[in-house]
This record gives structure tokens, C-alpha cells and sequence, in this order.
């Protein structure tokens, strides 16, 4: 979306370059089978760290090696994930960018409040960093806490651009803890993304192996009898949609374009680990960097604490489980004891795979992999919201341009739909651009519950973290009531695989405009079945409860399907601002907006 160059373009570059890897790899170190020199059992080489003012970042082109495959990355200064970039609270920062790609490139600092200028979203922010050149970053430091860093520049993200900030208080941190750990997660494809890309748009669940089964069925069956389990799947049937629909690109055997799960750029096999010496106190530092991957996180054996949201300090939360959407960071304190290993397990919201790391006092120490977690179907609420409580689906309003009708309103009364309107449920209003051929759902009674976990989380047994459960220590940065209200609806048409801001694309769209100095609500509405991580540059988001109170400010906020948040923002930078949904292929697709603050 906001590249120059095209598909074709991009394709050739990297298959020519691959033709090289061979030559390019004896060089880099890779043995006769195209492997990192680190292959085999030798332990993988931890993320390298850069501390200071001055930093200088080369982006090019790398040969890797993590499936088993060769192919040509997209990596800072040779590495996946780029450098970790240790940065102090009041410091100015200067980072030299050199593009050594033969296409346009460009990095964005996820989270960190600076001149629009230094933003880096080619388009918006400047042209971007064209082959060759060498673009300078530099602005003041005014926050802490940890953050990333990645291209914005077509599927460079996905390729391997992405790395980890931490920037230290001055006055030191409010959790103190013995050692700490980075934990980047991420996704890898061997697939040319443009190719996963080209065939998401022929049919929105292409890699979607996870199908109803026969076997299913009969659980169903032994679970709810015959009748509701043939009721359910004619449901779902007739509304031509996928209940198991949680991800676009998968880890499922099979696809072409089968995902691999990193943390901090190595897969399971390759087991990444973490030291510690019995009692001490770790900081985690989690961050999700996939493209496309929203993960559900654990130590089994450790509870773990979440002290801070993306970078902002919260109150202690103790949990056993986290889920982290795309974009997100959370750092949580764990205290591991004994001569024990302690396996951190990433299993992506699809069931289709996972990754880990090893928490462990020696290294080529080990701990049991728990088994991935069974997916479970989406639910009416995630379907409809608010009204799955009453028990019908008229809330639902059209589905792919078909009204729905009492057949497809399972054991909902006459009498229960006449008292919905007594019922307090958030007022939304659908823009007359939500009704068009690129728009198959409308939710007219969206839910408020930031006490859900989400699907496949809810009733497993553990304490798992949601939004209700987080409190930014020291309130909202701006004590003013809002003076308006903008509501947005996410939307999109899953077959045709178009995503949009109330029915329009970002092609299709105008500018958001915000008062310089104002304080204002944001209302977003999720017309959808899938969850999306929704980031808005350049100024962070206060999330509010339902009834209005302050909870937690973030950078990236998950809106879960069929849900409705709201937050307030602050317009303080002025200058040209993307908004976006943070899946790499739905922002492409079209779920994108300029926000201009003047």
C-alpha cells in the first residue's frame, strides 16, 4: 500500500538473489547444505545489543537458513530480529539508515512519540529511504519502557525487519528485577509474501486447513445431540463463513506458505534460552513482531506478573497466561527457583503451532512442551456481540448482502426480541460507505465485555489476562473530558480478503482530522469475525472501561470480534499520522487511514 515499487519488481529481486545465496552463504559462514555455521546442535547466537546515542543500521539483503530452506531475508546490520536498541530516558537519539536493498525501504519506531518527520511511513511521514541512501533519525527520548521497531514498507516486515527498544528510566525502573530477557516473537515464511498476498485475495481462507471435521461433528453430536449439532453447522453453512477462521496464514501442514514461529528469531527446534541463577528476579520483556500471528503465552511452573503494557508501567497482575495481539508488548516478572528448567510456550491463536524458549540456569537445558491447545469454534458473541446473549441473531443485521431471517434465529422468543429495546446496549451507527459490495457482516448490537479473554482462552482452567485487568499507574496523561466522539467501524468482506475503515479502503478514503490541542474519544466497532490490532501513531490510546473510566494507555489495542472499545486521545503532534489494523495483510488489503493533526 504505501510502496512505489510492484510485485513483479520485488519478486525478481529476491529470486535473484537466491540464485546467489550459495555463493553469498560460503562468505557469510553457511555450510555445503546452506546452513548457518551455527547449525546443527550448536546453540543459536543471541539477539546483539546496541546501547548509546549514535547507531548505525544497515538494511539488505541476508541468506537464512530456519526452515531447512535458503532464502534471502530483509535484516539490519545481518541479523533477524535486527539489533536490540538500548536507548535512556532524555536523551536525543541519532540512527543512521542505510538502504542497501535495490527497492525503497523504511523503518517506523512502534510506539515512541516523536516529530512526525522521524515517523518513517513512506507517504505520510517522508518518501521513504530509496536503495542506496542513508536517512538520519533523530528526536528526543520522553517515555521508557519497551518497544520495536520495523519496516513500514510493503512486506519487509514479514521478510525480517523488526527489532526490539528498550529505553531505561533515569531515575531506574519502578519493578526492580535481577536480570531481564527480550523476548521477540515473530512469524517466518519460505513463501514469497506478495504470492501469500495474491492468493488471500482469489479466497480469503486459502490457508485455512482448520476445517470442520466429521469427527468433530460427531463430538458435537455426543456433546449436544444431533439435532443442535446439524442446527449449528446449517448455521454456519448458510451464513457461507468459517467458524474456526482466527488467522490468515497458518503453521498448518500442508500450506504453501506454512508459517514457522520464532522467538527472538529462532524455532522450537533451535530452543532459545534464557539464563538465570536460582531466586533471581527476571524481567521479560515480550514483544510481539509477527506480521500476522497473535500468540497465547505461558511458563508452566512460573506465575508470572505483568508489570508494564506496552512500555507504560501498570499495576501488578499475576496470571498464568497472556494473550499478546500483533504489536504488543508486556513485560511480566517471573522468579525461577532450583536447578530447574522452564519452557516459555507461544501457541498461536489458531492452534496451528507454537513456538518456545527455555528459561534455564545452564544452557542445552530443556523443560516438557506442553501440547498445543485444541481450537474451539467461534462463538455466537463473536459473531454477534451483545445480542448472542439473548439468544437470537437478528442483531447481525445483513451478511454478504442477504438480510437474516427467523430460520437463523436458533431459540430466540418473540417476546425476548420486542424487550431488546429496554436493554442498555451501546448505540452505533453504520456509515452509508459500510453498504457495498466489500462489506459481508454488520453487528448492530456489538458487546463491551474487556473481561473476555477471547476465543480458545475463555474457561481453560488458567488465570489468563484481559484488558479489564490492566490499570495504568498514574491515570490518564490528560484529566479533560472528551469535547467529541469519532466512531469507526473495522470491515471487511473475508471471501475477497478487502478490510476497510467503515467500508472504504485506504484508496478510497479522506484524512481523519483531529484539533491540535483537543482531547477526543475514539469509538471502534469490530463489523467482523476476527480479532485486529489496531495502532494509531504518534500518540498513545487510553482505553476506557464501558462505563467510561480510565483503565490502561496503550499503543496498540486488539479489538476482539464483535466488540466495541472505546479510548481517548490526546492531539498533541501535530503532522500526518497512519492508523491501522497491524496484521501485515489486512493493512495491505486495505484497513489503513491517514490521521491529520493541525
Amino acid at each position: 500500500m504505501m510502496s512505489s515499487y510492484q510485485f513483479e519488481e520485488v519478486d525478481t529481486w529476491r529470486r535473484r538473489l537466491l540464485k546467489s545465496a550459495g555463493a553469498v552463504g560460503a562468505l557469510m559462514g553457511f555450510g555445503p547444505a546452506g546452513r548457518f555455521a551455527w547449525g546443527g546442535d550448536a546453540p543459536a547466537p543471541q539477539p546483539s545489543v546496541l546501547r548509546g546515542t549514535e547507531f548505525e543500521l544497515d538494511i539488505a539483503p541476508t541468506p537464512v537458513n530456519i526452515t531447512g530452506q535458503a532464502r534471502i531475508a530483509t535484516a539490519v546490520n545481518g541479523q533477524i530480529p535486527a539489533p536490540t536498541l538500548y536507548w535512556r530516558e532524555g536523551d536525543t537519539v541519532t540512527l543512521r539508515v542505510t538502504n542497501r536493498l535495490s527497492v525503497p525501504s523504511s523503518i517506523h519506531w512502534h510506539g515512541i512519540l516523536l516529530p512526525a518527520g522521524m515517523d518513517g511511513v513512506p507517504g505520510l511521514s517522508f518518501h521513504g529511504i530509496a536503495p542506496g541512501e542513508t536517512f538520519v533519525y533523530q528526536f528526543e527520548v520522553k517515555q521508557t519502557g519497551t518497544y520495536w521497531y520495523h519496516s513500514h514498507s510493503r512486506f519487509q516486515e514479514q521478510t525480517g525487519l523488526y527489532g526490539s527498544i528498550v529505553i531505561e528510566p533515569r531515575d531506574g525502573e519502578r519493578f526492580k528485577a535481577d536480570r531481564e530477557h527480550v523476548v521477540m516473537l515473530s512469524d517466518w515464511t519460505d513463501a514469497e509474501p506478495e504470492s501469500i498476498f495474491a492468493k488471500l485475495k482469489k479466497t480469503g481462507d486459502f490457508f485455512n486447513f482448520n476445517q470442520p471435521t466429521v469427527g468433530g461433528f460427531m463430538r458435537d453430536v455426543s456433546r449436544m445431540g444431533l439435532s443442535e449439532a446439524v442446527k449449528m453447522r446449517k448455521m454456519w453453512n448458510q451464513m457461507r463463513m468459517m467458524p474456526t477462521d482466527f488467522s490468515d496464514v497458518t503453521a498448518a501442514l500442508g500450506t504453501s506458505a506454512r508459517l514457522t514461529y520464532l522467538v527472538n528469531g529462532q524455532s522450537a527446534s533451535r530452543n532459545w534460552t534464557g539464563l538465570f541463577q536460582s531466586g533471581e528476579k527476571l524481567r521479560l520483556r515480550f514483544i510481539n513482531g509477527s506480521a500476522t500471528t497473535i500468540f497465547d503465552v505461558r511458563i508452566p511452573g512460573l506465575k508470572m506478573t505483568v508489570v508494564s503494557a506496552d512500555g507504560q508501567d501498570v499495576e501488578p497482575v499475576p496470571v498464568d497466561e497472556f494473550r499478546i495481539s500483533v504489536a504488543e508488548t508486556y513485560d511480566v516478572l517471573v522468579e525461577p527457583q532450583g536447578d530447574n528448567a522452564y519452557t516459555i510456550f507461544a501457541q498461536s491463536i489458531d492452534r496451528t503451532g507454537y513456538t518456545r524458549g527455555t528459561l534455564a540456569p545452564r544452557l542445552g537445558m530443556q523443560a516438557a512442551v506442553p501440547a498445543v491447545d485444541q481450537p474451539e469454534w467461534l462463538t455466537m458473541k463473536d459473531m454477534m456481540g451483545a445480542m448472542a446473549s439473548m439468544g437470537g441473531m437478528s442483531g447481525m443485521g445483513k451478511m454478504d448482502g442477504a438480510a437474516m431471517d427467523h430460520s437463523m434465529m436458533p431459540g430466540m422468543q418473540h417476546d425476548q426480541m420486542n424487550g431488546m429495546s429496554d436493554m442498555p446496549m451501546p448505540a452505533v451507527r453504520h456509515a452509508r460507505t459500510e453498504y457495498g459490495p466489500n462489506v459481508d457482516m454488520h453487528v448492530n448490537m456489538p458487546r463491551t465485555d474487556l473481561q473476555d479473554p477471547g476465543v480458545n482462552l475463555r474457561n481453560n482452567g488458567r488465570r489468563v489476562l484481559t484488558y479489564n485487568d490492566l490499570h495504568t499507574i498514574g491515570g490518564p496523561l490528560d484529566k479533560r473530558q472528551p469535547s467529541r466522539d469519532i466512531e469507526l467501524h473495522l470491515t471487511g468482506h473475508m471471501e475477497r480478503f478487502v478490510w476497510s475503515f467503515d467500508g472504504q479502503k485506504f484508496s478510497e478514503s479522506m484524512p481523519i482530522h483531529f484539533r491540535f490541542g483537543e482531547r477526543l474519544r475514539i469509538i471502534l466497532v469490530n463489523d467482523t469475525m476476527m480479532n485486529h490490532p489496531i495502532h494509531l501513531h504518534g500518540m498513545f490510546s487510553e482505553l476506557e472501561s464501558p462505563d467510561g473510566q480510565f483503565l490502561v494507555r496503550k499503543h496498540t489495542i486488539n479489538v476482539q470480534p464483535a466488540q466495541r472499545i472505546a479510548y481517548q486521545v490526546t492531539a498533541d503532534a501535530p503532522g500526518r499520522w497512519a492508523f491501522h489494523c497491524h496484521l501485515l495483510y489486512h493493512m495491505e488489503a486495505g484497513m489503513f487511514r491517514e490521521v491529520v493533526v493541525s
